[in-house]
């Protein structure tokens, strides 16, 4: 079925991207503030630390960090927004410091707090890959007040962004491996990100596959994009409903057993999940039971983000906190966490 570009009308459209469930337990109810000068603030206590005992956290790396005082947002202008699906809506917004935006960098997967003044902010992935300077790209699903709030949004309108916040899909362990991505509905927000990212730098991976899986071909995100990814020759692209729909060219069926299917080789390949709870918890069931390691499955937890510098608490899992820690972890990492996971 061909795939059509949704075009946005200058004034109406605006989004940001996250599951319908994480965006809602995202959410700060909080209102939030004006944001003020920015201004330097002494590090959050919380730092990424590396974990001997029992592997559990890799060796952390020096990532980008928010410029000036971490806790503070820096104001943005909405350069433009693309309805992605009847509740799905991309924002692409730009500092409105030139310097800021000319000299703000992020890792891929990656996430900012992206903030409607009134209303509180949420947390999104920066789902715009890190070679792209003219602007960040947030995608969001309308799922409780504040993603409400973002999507009344139109061009012109101010956000605050406070970014980039926690970890990034180690993307230089995977050189020399084969990486298979799987996205299902907005969890393919974070998986363009690392994706584009690998396909610019195409010569330092083996195979490269993507599974793309949404209810029915209305809720695919970033339709506009599939037909290329389709035609790419560096790029096995397979995308998937949950039912029959009429036009519909592609594969039938659920996530999980479409990679069933689709029988990816284990060996010396890293498998990279990003959708709703219950399709990354098949998923990494049928990923296990094709002879995937747990330390090859990698997923990302930023549904479960608040502050995002390790300040309140809210994320924490066990002694470990995903803001600072993570979002990024491998499936190995997530099962020595206490059960609450």
């Amino acid at each position: 079925m061909a795939t059509k570009k949704n075009t946005t009308k200058a004034k109406n459209d605006s989004k940001v991207a996250a599951p319908a469930a994480e965006a809602k337990a995202a959410e700060v109810q909080t209102k939030a503030a004006e944001p003020a000068p920015a201004a330097q603030a002494a590090a959050p206590k919380n730092q990424p630390k590396a974990q001997a005992k029992g592997g559990m956290l890799r060796e952390v790396t020096a990532r980008p960090q928010p410029a000036g005082n971490p806790y503070l947002p820096m104001t943005a202008t909405v350069a433009e927004v693309i309805q992605e699906t009847g509740n799905i809506r991309t924002l692409r917004v730009v500092l409105d410091d030139a310097e800021a935006m000319k000299n703000f960098t992020y890792e891929p997967g990656q996430v900012g707090q992206l903030s409607v003044f009134g209303s509180g902010e949420s947390t999104f992935v920066i789902n715009s890959p890190p070679s792209q300077k003219n602007y960040l790209q947030f995608s969001v699903m309308q799922a409780g007040e504040v993603t409400a709030a973002i999507h009344r949004l139109s061009p012109g309108d101010k956000v605050g962004v406070r970014a980039p916040l926690g970890n990034y899909f180690p993307y230089n362990d995977w050189k020399g491996k084969d990486v298979f991505f799987v996205g299902g509905g907005i969890g393919m927000a974070p998986i363009r990100t690392i994706m584009m990212h690998v396909l610019e730098n195409r010569k330092d991976y083996g195979k490269v596959s993507l599974l793309y899986g949404a209810r029915t071909p209305r809720d695919m995100a970033f339709s506009y994009e599939t037909e290329d990814w389709l035609r790419r020759d560096d790029l096995d692209c397979t995308l998937c409903i949950d039912a029959p729909f009429e036009g519909w060219e592609h594969k039938v069926g659920l996530i999980p057993n479409v990679l069933t299917e689709l029988n990816p080789d284990p060996k010396n390949c890293v498998a990279v999940l990003c959708g709703p709870p219950i399709m990354i918890k098949f998923t990494v069931q049928a990923l296990e039971k094709l002879n995937f390691a747990p330390e090859n499955i990698v997923t990302t937890l930023e549904k479960r983000m608040k502050c995002g510098v390790g300040i309140c608490g809210r994320c924490n899992i066990g002694g470990r906190y995903v803001c600072v820690d993570g979002p990024v972890f491998t499936w190995k990492e997530l099962q020595e966490l206490p059960p609450e996971m």
